[in-house]
C-alpha cells in the first residue's frame, strides 16, 4: 500500500501489473480491497496496470474528521422540499480526487471502472474530465434519475442500522455485516460467509468510520440527475448490472445505458450487488472488451 498526495488529501492506493491504466473506484463506505487481489491480478494479467484506491473518508486515505456527519432527517427533508442542502463535499470532489491520483501517478488517461457509488464517481470523471478517461465502465450504479425504483426497504434498513463497534464486539460487527452482505448477494453464486466475514473484519481493521460513511452518503444523496451530462459522452461505455441487485435495482443500469449514446449494457443473471469470484472472468472479459474499443 502506498500514499499519493493530492490537493489537501492523501489517497491510499495499490497497483497491479503494467500497461494501459485501469482505475478501479470503490463504492459507498467500502474500501479498495473490495476489488480483491484475485480480480485485480486477473485483470492485470490481460496487460493492464490496475490501480485500486481508497476514496476519501474510507480505508487508509484521509478522513475528513473535522467535518460532522450530516443529519439525515434534515438532509432528507431539504431534498424533499426541492432544496440543495450544504454537505461536506460532492461526488465531483471525489471524482477530482481520482483525477488527482492519476496526476500523482503520472497517468495521463485511464480506463475508469466504478462500482455502486464508485460508478457515479466514474460517471462524473467521464463528464467533467473527458480528456482523462479512455473508457467508462459503470457497475451496479445509476444516473440519479429520480424516476428509478429505489432499494428494497429491508435492504435500506439493514444498510442504515448501526453496527456494533468492531473493536469492542468484532463478532457482533461481523454478524451484522454478514446479514447485509447475504441480503444483497445474488442467487447465481454460493454465498461465501467465511470470505465475507474476513473482508468485513479486514475493512474494520484498516479503518472504521461511520461518520465517513455518512459524509459519503450525503455526497451521493445530493448528487442530482446526471443524465443530461451523460448524454454528451462520446467515449466507449459499458454498463454492468446484476439482475438480482436489490440495492440499486437493475432498471437503474438499463437507465444508465439508455442515457449514454452507444453504451453497451451487460445484465448479469444471478449477480446481486457484489462481484463474487464466479463472475470475475465474465466481468473482466467485458471490461477488456470496452477498453479495446479505444484502440
Amino acid at each position: 500500500m502506498m500514499l499519493a498526495k493530492t490537493i489537501g488529501l492523501e489517497l491510499a492506493y495499490e497497483t497491479f501489473g503494467e500497461g494501459e491504466a485501469i482505475l478501479l473506484i470503490s463504492g459507498l463506505g467500502t474500501q479498495m480491497i473490495r476489488w480483491d487481489d484475485a480480480f485485480c491480478g486477473a485483470l492485470a494479467a490481460r496487460g493492464y496496470c490496475v490501480i485500486r484506491f481508497d476514496n476519501r473518508d474510507a480505508g487508509l486515505s484521509t478522513h475528513l474528521s473535522h467535518e460532522p456527519a450530516p443529519d439525515f432527517g434534515t438532509l432528507a427533508a431539504a431534498l424533499m422540499a426541492g432544496e440543495r442542502p450544504a454537505v461536506p463535499y460532492s461526488l465531483l470532489d471525489m471524482a477530482t480526487d481520482a483525477v488527482g491520483l492519476l496526476d500523482a501517478l503520472g497517468v495521463e488517461r485511464a480506463h475508469v471502472v466504478g462500482r455502486s457509488m464508485g460508478g457515479m464517481i466514474a460517471q462524473c470523471m467521464a463528464t467533467e474530465f473527458p480528456d482523462r478517461v479512455l473508457s467508462l465502465t459503470s457497475v451496479m450504479s445509476g444516473t440519479g434519475n429520480p424516476a428509478m425504483p429505489q432499494a428494497a426497504p429491508d435492504v435500506m434498513a439493514l444498510m442504515q442500522r448501526p453496527k456494533p463497534d468492531p473493536a469492542a464486539d468484532p463478532e457482533g460487527f461481523a454478524t451484522a455485516s454478514l446479514a447485509f452482505a447475504r441480503r444483497i448477494a445474488g442467487g447465481g453464486a454460493e454465498f461465501d460467509a467465511v470470505a465475507q466475514k474476513a473482508l468485513a473484519l479486514e475493512e474494520a481493521r484498516r479503518a472504521h468510520d461511520p461518520a465517513g460513511f455518512g459524509r459519503q452518503l450525503a455526497a451521493m444523496a445530493t448528487a442530482g440527475d446526471r443524465r443530461a451530462k451523460l448524454a454528451t459522452l462520446t467515449l466507449p461505455v459499458l454498463v454492468i448490472h446484476g439482475a438480482d441487485d436489490p440495492l440499486i435495482p437493475p432498471e437503474c443500469g438499463a437507465d444508465t445505458a439508455a442515457s449514454i449514446p452507444g453504451a453497451e449494457l451487460l445484465l448479469v443473471e444471478g449477480m446481486g450487488h457484489d462481484i463474487p469470484q464466479p463472475f470475475h472472468a465474465r466481468i473482466i472479459d467485458a471490461i477488456q472488451g470496452v477498453a479495446r474499443r479505444t484502440a
